[in-house]
């Protein structure tokens, strides 16, 4: 197993009580494959992802479990080791890129970086690597945008420079978070599409974040479910589309357009067992669910 996630806990101490934003959630990502982690804002999803990496912002700090990354517990690693890592072994892709780049730094340069800090080129094949890797991405006219600064590239292009840098080192692993978000529906649909393309060009295995479960039902081979800091359902993606048990999950399908959440013939059996309920909104969820938390 790649990534194996056991009971991780994390807690943010504010002036006031501690609040657990993460409630040992558990998970792993085998080689190759797609795990989606699938939540409202405020479910936990992105805490949990900037955990594996050990990036939980202050006053946030992880409280308890383990992540075993390549037999490896990464909580037991030193903050040196752990820079060899991120990057190397883990990839991050932001949310927003304009906030991720460097605004005065060329986006070359910027690819660039990620193979010298890690010792894997000479700065003069290091820049030779970045074209290489933009026209991997799909930019056009590579040779000549690498010069070019965030400002100047499109979102979607900018986009592409962050699966760019995270895949400079070939990692194994790559976390994506909300990817998609901040781009219009057409450009969504062609950057899903080279992620796919180059997850399989590469044998990557993808951790994906994100709030839209039609995203999930395209890229994804397993989905776990998170709301209010607890994971509440996970399994194969088509097993959880055709037969979602939780509450929060049926509610999620039903936020998408041509997903009822449930069985083709019909709206989906309540986790119980007894008659079809209708869709909840995810916030009025009852006490099925647990507790909330803070912000993803």
């Amino acid at each position: 197993m790649l990534l194996d996630v056991q009971d991780l806990t994390v807690t943010f101490q504010g002036s006031g009580t501690p609040v657990t934003a993460v409630d040992r959630v558990s998970f792993q990502v085998a080689r190759g494959e797609t795990l989606g982690l699938v939540g409202e804002s405020g479910s936990g999803k992105s805490i949990t992802a900037f955990s594996v990496l050990r990036l939980v912002p202050p006053p946030g700090r992880i409280t308890g479990g383990r992540i075993l990354f390549e037999g490896r517990d990464l909580l037991t690693l030193s903050e040196r080791e752990m820079r060899e890592v991120r990057g190397a072994r883990i990839s991050l892709i932001f949310q927003e890129p304009m906030t991720a780049l460097n605004p005065v730094m060329r986006v070359g340069d910027q690819i660039a970086e990620a193979l010298t800090v890690h010792g894997m080129a000479s700065r003069s094949d290091a820049r030779l690597r970045a074209i290489e890797l933009l026209e991997a991405v799909k930019i056009p006219d590579a040779g000549r945008r690498v010069r070019d600064y965030p400002h100047q590239l499109s979102g979607g292009m900018r986009q592409r420079v962050m699966i760019a840098i995270a895949l400079a080192c070939r990692p194994p692993l790559i976390i994506a978070d909300e990817p998609t978000t901040a781009l219009d529906v057409t450009i969504q649909a062609q950057v899903l599409d080279l992620m796919r393309e180059l997850k399989a060009r590469f044998d990557l295995a993808l951790l994906l974040i994100t709030h839209d479960f039609g995203v999930i039902a395209e890229m994804a081979d397993r989905v776990a479910v998170m709301y209010r800091g607890r994971l509440v359902e996970h399994g194969p993606v088509r097993q959880i589309l055709r037969e979602p048990v939780h509450d929060y999950t049926r509610a999620l399908l039903a936020a998408v357009p041509g997903m009822t959440g449930g069985r083709p013939e019909g709206r989906p059996r309540h986790a119980n067992g007894g008659h079809d309920d209708p869709p909840l909104d995810p916030r009025s969820v009852g006490p099925s669910g647990p507790p909330a938390g803070p912000t993803s």
